[in-house]
């Protein structure tokens, strides 16, 4: 009997071999083209060195930063949410890898049962036994010979998805250092801007009382009590925002720290000093380092395949089945003469399936279509990212050297004004306190300025996707 089944089932499968070799099922995957990652170029840019070679640490210096992420990447909740995503994905990839071998299984069956004496149209003969014993243990296997690559386009789909959750995990890294960097200098913004905010305040308590004592002296008019009054009281108005502002930065560091909101240590704004030889390299072939794009062309092959895999539907599959054990009707002599097999090879050929083979293509097709979509956007996000992020360091730096003039200038302004206010009729305390107030602007805008520079710096070198050589 085993002969005569290996008879027929191995010049079937011979010819199946024979048939793959001629006919191409699924296709070969190359990687989406990406003539579109080449319009961001830099005419200055000739030097493939660049900053994102470098370790976070390097770029990132302040001390008590540096603890901040550290705490960050071991507590961040979406950063352990992606390695249970990688976790998953690696149990998949497993799945698939074992799709290539035949299952086994085995059973051991103990079965009582009764025939009723009606049934068996013996008539009235007595002593039949109605009741049966049977025993039975036996060991199945099932074996899909992957002929049209089904298999195969499933292990690489299940790779790449592996991979892309890697890709992704990496992204979500590189994407917390630069937010625990950038909000940690924003608090460091606010603290500054709190500082100039309560010293404007003892300043302008100063001013009301300088502006009483004029008055008294009929050197200066009620009006100008009631302006410096007014003035006071609406720096102390701003400051309960600042606050608010500052807490509200704690609570959402602290949350990106995997933490309860609660205060945050920290240095001062003035101890900041920015990585300043920003090199960003030749971007269209730096940028595939990032692990985003990365990501997204994983996300691309994982569609490709699956895409194989759908069209595999369409042909037939070749399986092989075997069993074999023993079978008694007593466990008396239950290891003789009780074995039995069976040998079974067979193609399934889908004829009718309402349909499911189309839609699934064309579902996949679709998705595939989708990831190529969003590859290219990731593309033309990354250059956007990367220039936006080089122009704002470049017009912080502009602006601070302009700005730092410009304070000097109205600090003299306003000796100037409340000088002449003091020995000469020439000029009034309107004149003083919008000179006073361009100089709280402008100090509260060099604040800003630094901000920019020091947060252009972290958002360039996430842009770049920086740390890739050593994440």
């Amino acid at each position: 009997m085993k002969n005569r089944a290996l008879k027929y089932i191995v010049p079937i499968a011979f010819s199946l071999i024979i048939l793959n070799s001629c006919a191409v099922v699924n296709k070969n995957y190359q990687a989406p083209a990406t003539a579109f990652s080449e319009q961001y170029k830099d005419s200055n840019v000739t030097d493939s060195t660049t900053i994102a070679s470098l370790k976070w640490e390097e770029i990132i210096t302040d001390p008590i930063l540096q603890e901040l992420i550290r705490e960050g990447l071991e507590n961040n909740l979406d950063l352990k949410i992606a390695l249970e995503n990688i976790n998953q994905a690696q149990a998949s990839l497993m799945q698939a890898k074992l799709s290539f071998l035949p299952s086994l299984e085995g059973t051991a069956q103990i079965s009582k049962s009764k025939t009723s004496q009606a049934a068996l149209n013996f008539g009235n003969i007595e002593g039949i036994n109605l009741n049966t014993d049977s025993y039975l243990g036996q060991l199945s296997s099932s074996w899909e010979i992957d002929v049209w690559g089904k298999l195969k386009s499933s292990k690489r789909s299940a790779l790449a998805s592996f991979l892309q959750t890697e890709a992704a995990a990496r992204a979500i890294q590189t994407q917390l250092i630069s937010d625990i960097a950038v909000s940690y200098y924003n608090l460091l913004a606010l603290d500054e801007q709190l500082a100039i905010a309560q010293q404007t305040l003892q300043n302008r308590i100063g001013d009301q009382e300088t502006m009483k004592y004029l008055n008294r002296s009929a050197i200066v008019d009620g009006a100008a009590v009631v302006q410096s009054e007014a003035s006071r009281y609406e720096i102390e108005a701003s400051i309960p925002d600042i606050e608010l502002s500052i807490q509200q930065g704690e609570n959402a560091l602290s949350i990106l720290l995997g933490r309860s909101p609660g205060s945050i240590e920290r240095s001062s704004l003035t101890e900041q000093k920015a990585y300043s030889d920003l090199q960003i390299g030749l971007p269209a072939s730096l940028l595939r380092n990032r692990p985003d794009i990365q990501e997204a062309e994983l996300t691309f092959r994982s569609a490709f395949e699956d895409v194989n895999v759908a069209k595999s539907y369409f042909y037939p599959s070749l399986t092989i089945t075997a069993n074999g054990g023993l079978s008694s009707l007593s466990l008396t002599g239950f290891f003789d003469n009780s074995i039995f097999y069976n040998l079974i090879g067979g193609l399934t050929q889908p004829i009718f399936a309402k349909g499911e083979n189309k839609a699934r293509l064309k579902i996949n097709e679709s998705l595939q279509q989708q990831a190529f979509y969003d590859y290219k956007a990731t593309w033309l996000e990354a250059g956007e990212e990367i220039s936006n992020a080089l122009f704002l360091y470049n017009k912080a730096k502009e602006k601070q050297e302009a700005r730092a003039n410009q304070i000097s200038a109205l600090e003299k302004s306003v000796e100037f004004t409340e000088a002449l206010l003091e020995y000469s009729s020439s000029t009034n305390y309107t004149d003083v306190l919008t000179t006073k107030n361009n100089l709280l602007s402008a100090q509260l805008n060099g604040v800003s300025d630094k901000l920019q520079e020091l947060q252009a710096v972290v958002q360039l070198y996430r842009a770049l996707g920086g740390g890739w050589l050593n994440n």
